[in-house]
């Protein structure tokens, strides 16, 4: 076996023709038993799923925002209520960005613990006046099942004030 530097996935090496095995990424397949065989069910770690529900906020969908959370999922900014569940959630989603054309999210931190993911980031709330509100913001999020079960936001209110205001 040997580490490949780029990657830093493992690898056999064949010694008489020197050819790598294929690479392969383990991190997100689960394989399950089932009536005496197996089969592989494709998952996603929570620190990818939290990628991936950060990058749609740049052209945001609510209901398909709101369909990363569970049926009781809770959705926290902290200076602000909770909203629970992904109605509410879709609601609360549509209500915030009708004033925008999309939010990037630039995570500078992202790390993960279990089910838990916790990112350090700007988001950019891109204005349809064509003005931009750049918000530090940290981010924890508790995943079950595959979905986000509680995510909360904390930041500054007095920033969103300040640019509304």
């Amino acid at each position: 076996m040997s580490i490949i530097p780029e990657t830093g996935s493992l690898t056999r090496q064949r010694a008489v023709s020197q050819q790598q095995s294929p690479r392969i990424d383990y991190s997100a397949t689960l394989i399950t038993v089932a009536s005496g065989g197996f089969h592989q069910k494709m998952t996603q770690t929570p620190d990818a799923l939290v990628t991936e529900f950060c990058r749609k906020w740049a052209s945001p969908d609510a209901a398909e925002l709101a369909s990363y959370f569970t049926e009781d999922g809770i959705y926290h900014n902290v200076p602000m209520d909770p909203v629970q569940g992904p109605e509410a959630i879709k609601e609360f989603i549509a209500g915030f960005t009708a004033a925008f054309d999309g939010i990037d999210f630039q995570v500078h931190r992202q790390v993960s613990d279990g089910n838990i993911v916790m990112n350090e980031r700007t988001d950019v709330m891109r204005r349809k006046d064509g003005g931009e509100i750049a918000l530090p913001v940290m981010g924890v999020f508790e995943v079950v099942d595959g979905k986000i079960a509680k995510w909360s936001d904390y930041f500054d209110m007095a920033t969103v004030t300040k640019a509304f205001g």
